[in-house]
């Protein structure tokens, strides 16, 4: 976790460069992480809509947005 808490840090930065990137880095590795859990919830059985509740979107958001993709390994990989 020490890269994560990293990028955080760093995107408190003073300076909109550091800081930038650091969100940047931080959103990719939010999304990936986000793919991970979707996919482990999927092959546990769960439903687009227990998802899409503890995401706090609507059941068809996070279905447009992961039920098309190539599931993730815990590793990032597809």
């Amino acid at each position: 976790m020490s890269q994560a808490t990293d990028l955080a840090a760093a995107a408190g930065s003073a300076d909109p460069l550091v800081g930038l990137r650091a969100v940047v880095a931080l959103r990719r590795l939010l999304e990936s992480l986000e793919a991970i859990q979707v996919d482990n919830a999927r092959r546990q059985g769960w439903s687009w809509q227990e998802i899409a509740d503890i995401l706090d979107v609507t059941r068809q958001a996070v279905h447009k947005k992961h039920a098309g993709r190539p599931a993730v390994s815990p590793s990032g990989e597809a």
